[in-house]
């Protein structure tokens, strides 16, 4: 295959694909959850910038994926009652993802998560909030979505508009932790002092080979525990699964896992629920089915499962789990072919559950 040559003077320039993008945006607070009982504000806006860089080639992988965009984000979120919610700021990575592009027009999708900042929580010690029973805690998981149609004026400038979501949660590391949640739309730009469209890195695609492996993940969280004083109890998360790799940039995987939490433990103890059974009415156990999302060395994980045992404090029969996995090692012989370190999210519906910090391996 033909291939632009690697010391093309234009991708080598340090600009070549570096963008700042800017989103003023507007939307409403929505309730996902009927214990969601602050006030609705009338409107909420914000401004989102992303530090983009468009990739074209450098790395095999980016043409595997169709050449997209990452990005580090900062959002500021005014929610239009300041004296319930406060404000909030995130930063996130973000990848960019192309769905459709013909001609001048593209239409994309950006996923992004990372951490954000409240001036408003929950505080039932001076100085007293009792109100803002959506967020417990100042620091929280800050999730970020963005769709796009996009007009490719010139080299240098982009014109957009679409729809976005953003998420605030702490993971129910302490609660109440039910979140804060907007939808919105935007109308937008984005300015390339180089170019936007750096010439592509052309290369062979020699896809790894579709292969299965047995995969082994062991986790840690932590929640409030709901007695005297809250204090904060570790989550403890096990699960295995088979994963079949397909089309050399993804992998769905099944399996089962199991979830002990000592915050069940600790509130069935301190309230003397069920006496002499409480380990047996604290763990989650569930058959779960996702994709992960190759992108190099870095791995997106979208999941679903149900439970075939649950907690004492139940929640619905099924979960979804979302987050990022960091590759250490990925080989293609060998007993251990995959270790990786995580950070990912349960929820169900758009409500967190808990935020699982885990190591991983592939083996077989």
């Amino acid at each position: 295959m033909n291939a632009f040559s690697q010391t093309d003077t234009l991708s080598q320039r340090k600009l070549a694909g570096f963008g700042i993008e800017v989103s003023p945006f507007a939307g409403k607070v929505i309730k996902q959850d009927i214990r969601f009982t602050l006030p609705i504000p009338a409107l909420s806006t914000g401004l989102d910038v992303n530090f983009v860089w468009q990739t074209y080639g450098r790395k095999p992988w980016h043409q595997g994926r169709n050449f997209p965009a990452v990005g580090v984000g900062i959002t500021y979120l005014d929610y239009g009652m300041n004296n319930v919610y406060g404000k909030s700021v995130g930063v996130f990575p973000n990848l960019l993802i192309p769905i459709m592009r013909r001609d001048k027009w593209e239409w994309t999708m950006r996923i992004g998560d990372g951490i954000g900042y409240i001036s408003k929580k929950y505080q039932n010690k001076p100085p007293y909030d009792t109100v803002n029973t959506a967020i417990g805690t100042h620091i929280n998981d800050f999730g970020n979505f963005f769709t796009d149609f996009r007009y490719h004026y010139n080299r240098h400038w982009d014109l957009q508009a679409g729809a976005n979501f953003t998420h605030m949660s702490n993971g129910l590391y302490r609660s109440p932790n039910l979140g804060v949640n907007v939808l919105g739309a935007h109308l937008a730009f984005r300015y390339f002092p180089e170019t936007s469209s750096p010439k592509h890195i052309l290369r062979e695609q020699l896809n790894p080979k579709n292969r299965w492996l047995t995969e082994i993940h062991v986790g840690i969280a932590y929640n409030e525990a709901r007695t005297t004083d809250s204090p904060e109890v570790p989550t403890y998360c096990y699960q295995m699964a088979e994963s079949l790799r397909w089309l050399g940039k993804n992998k769905l995987y099944a399996g089962v896992n199991y979830v002990y939490k000592t915050s069940v433990y600790d509130f069935l103890k301190h309230y003397g629920v069920d006496y002499g059974h409480e380990m047996g009415h604290s763990w989650n156990g569930a058959f779960f089915l996702g994709n992960e999302f190759l992108v190099g060395r870095v791995g997106i994980v979208v999941e679903g499962g149900m439970y075939y045992h649950q907690t004492y404090l139940a929640f619905v029969p099924y979960y979804e789990r979302f987050g990022g996995k960091l590759y250490l090692l990925q080989r293609e012989t060998g007993l251990l072919k995959e270790l990786s370190m995580s950070i990912l999210l349960t929820a169900h519906g758009i409500v967190a559950e808990y935020a699982e910090f885990g190591i991983g391996a592939g083996i077989f």
